[in-house]
């Protein structure tokens, strides 16, 4: 069965910060941003399993920095959205997609229309990348 793995940051992601900061810029309201990398891989039958075989892959994962999490679906969270970079020769090493997770001053994930604002101000490239809000 095909299952989704994010691959998460558990020191401070600079990326994700100076995202935030842009996006506050543009008129975003996001006040915080989380970053993760989603995997896409078929569980062979063990889900557990498929976390560990990622979690012990070196070229993905760095135990000192991050950690491993099996996701429910495969599709964003509220308040989240997934870019896929359009290419031809897919890459087993490289994420499916880059998560962009974005949250209000209160803590609550940002609404679709904010998330969508987000994607089309800066997080993704239509050109090159193809976005899925959640």
């Amino acid at each position: 069965m095909t299952r989704y793995v994010a691959v998460e940051l558990t020191i401070p992601d600079n990326e994700a910060f100076t995202v935030a900061r842009v996006l506050q810029r543009l008129g975003v309201a996001a006040v915080r941003v989380e970053r993760a990398a989603i995997y896409e891989r078929d569980d062979e039958g063990d889900p557990n399993a498929l976390v560990e075989r990622i979690a012990r892959d070196e070229a993905i994962v760095n135990p000192n920095k991050h950690r491993v999490r099996l996701l429910d679906g495969g599709e964003p969270a509220a308040g989240e959205a997934w870019i896929e970079e359009r290419s031809s020769l897919p890459d087993p090493r490289r994420p499916r997609f880059i998560a962009w997770r974005l949250f209000d001053d209160a803590g609550r994930p940002l609404a679709r229309d904010r998330v969508r604002e987000a994607v089309e101000r800066l997080l993704c490239n239509p050109a090159i990348e193809r976005a899925i809000i959640g």
